[in-house]
């Protein structure tokens, strides 16, 4: 015979007759994870009592009784002396059902005029209140590491790439700043995402409002809500906050993953750009030289977790009518785990970029493959007046000259130039030289140094801005 809770012992269990079956309540609780969510519950619910003591509905005695408890619960919780239950359900169910222990049928009070539809959606919305701060934190440590490397290696020019393939010199200063632009948007996102997180329901009760003569604005400014919410069905129904917050997490692990791809790619030995420091590297079980990028290699792969909570919550939303639905209890856990793994991974990433070691190439190096200043000579024809389209034609000639002869472009003489064109003089080499390549791009947002220091001092300058 299965196990059965007795239903009339629930706080919801009135009208019930039949007991819940003992499958059934675990399955249905969400105690093991919403647990997390305590504090907002008890900040949310100390709110709620003040406000029902100013609109008259209870006791100012009551009132201080109910909050003394509710603080005890507090202490109990941060000290990981409270006895969560399944049997409870939830963080809500679990904390009124403490109170009424600790300050007796007085607790029942606290209830009064609000709904655990919305006193949920309270605890999300102060949840992610505190994580927005927390990434938006995160995300301007990494900024300020990244700027920070860029001024110390203002000299160092890499490869840039189109297709994987080797295309134009860039400061790797350039490069780094890139990833600065992307994690600023990021930044933002989250930020604009904050506005609609910070509006406050309660007061929305199960979907219709409630009964009671509250003052919602009361409960609005303990809780420092700059808004209220206007629709108590849509109040209660409404994650699009919950999947905005996803969404612009899963756009920040899409730019870590980015770069780490490039971090993996770059610490190789093919490539050799930079070397990772031992505390963010792995070795091998069997061969005892390797030396795995695993930091890099895990956040890149922690990307599809966080696009599949995106997803996950997405698809959760699609098709339930309003107002509250069981579905939505389904929310907290992709939410949690999101906000949870990116601020890990930004942390790792930043730690693990101050402490690699970024390996200087050669002029040489950069000069014997990928014929990287190849558009330079096409500008060069250019300016002696050769249309683009012919000047590409002719240097198109000149890299295949190359690659018949084996040479590269700075390996080539004046007569070899002439030969495929008249227009080129002595001038040339000079114009083709890696380090000349980089500082004639001087337009603004160009690889050029002058410009990059520029873009350094205003990074450097909006990361100091709160």
């Amino acid at each position: 015979m299965k196990n059965k809770t007795d239903a009339s012992k629930k706080l919801w269990g009135g009208r019930f007759k039949q007991s819940t079956d003992a499958l059934m309540e675990t399955f249905s609780a969400s105690i093991s994870f919403d647990k997390r969510l305590y504090d907002c519950d008890i900040e949310g619910s100390i709110a709620h009592c003040k406000m029902l003591a100013r609109c008259k509905i209870i006791t100012s005695a009551e009132s201080k009784k109910i909050i003394k408890g509710l603080q005890r619960i507090l202490r109990e919780c941060d000290e990981g002396r409270f006895e969560f239950s399944v049997r409870l359900e939830d963080i809500h169910m679990n904390i009124e059902s403490r109170l009424r222990e600790i300050v007796g049928p007085i607790a029942g009070k606290l209830h009064t005029a609000r709904s655990r539809n919305d006193q949920v959606c309270l605890d999300i919305r102060l949840y992610l209140r505190k994580e927005v701060e927390d990434i938006v934190g995160e995300l301007n440590n990494m900024c300020k590491a990244l700027v920070a490397i860029a001024k110390k290696n203002i000299d160092h020019v890499i490869p840039g790439y189109t297709h994987l393939q080797r295309a134009q010199p860039v400061l790797l200063s350039h490069h780094l700043l890139a990833y600065v632009e992307m994690m600023l948007r990021d930044k933002e996102r989250f930020l604009d995402a904050y506005k609609r997180i910070n509006v406050m329901p309660l007061g929305s009760a199960a979907l219709a409002g409630t009964n009671f003569p509250i003052d919602r604005k009361i409960t609005a400014k303990l809780l420092r809500f700059p808004e209220i919410s206007h629709n108590s069905m849509d109040a209660v129904a409404d994650r699009d906050f919950a999947a905005e917050f996803c969404s612009a997490a899963a756009l920040v692990m899409m730019h870590l993953s980015r770069f780490c791809e490039e971090i993996v790619i770059w610490n190789s030995s093919e490539f050799g750009f930079l070397e990772l420091s031992d505390a963010f590297t792995t070795g091998s079980s069997i061969m005892p030289q390797k030396k795995n990028p695993d930091a890099a290699e895990l956040i890149r792969g922690k990307s599809g977790r966080v696009f599949g909570n995106l997803v996950s919550l997405l698809t959760l939303m699609k098709g339930l009518p309003l107002a509250y639905n069981k579905d939505m209890q389904e929310d907290k856990e992709p939410l949690f785990d999101t906000s949870e793994t990116v601020k890990v991974c930004l942390r790792i990433f930043t730690d693990m970029m101050k402490s690699a070691k970024f390996i200087p190439i050669a002029t040489k190096d950069l000069e014997a493959s990928g014929f990287l200043t190849a558009t330079d000579l096409a500008d060069y024809l250019v300016l002696k007046g050769v249309p683009f389209r012919d000047a590409h034609e002719i240097t198109g000639k000149t890299v295949a000259f190359c690659l018949e002869e084996e040479k590269t472009l700075t390996d080539l003489s004046l007569p070899e130039l002439r030969k495929i064109s008249k227009r080129f003089d002595k001038d040339v080499f000079a114009h083709i030289a890696i380090s000349n390549s980089v500082d004639r791009k001087n337009v603004y947002g160009g690889t050029a140094k002058k410009q990059v220091r520029a873009q350094i001092t205003r990074l450097t300058k909006k990361l100091k801005q709160k």
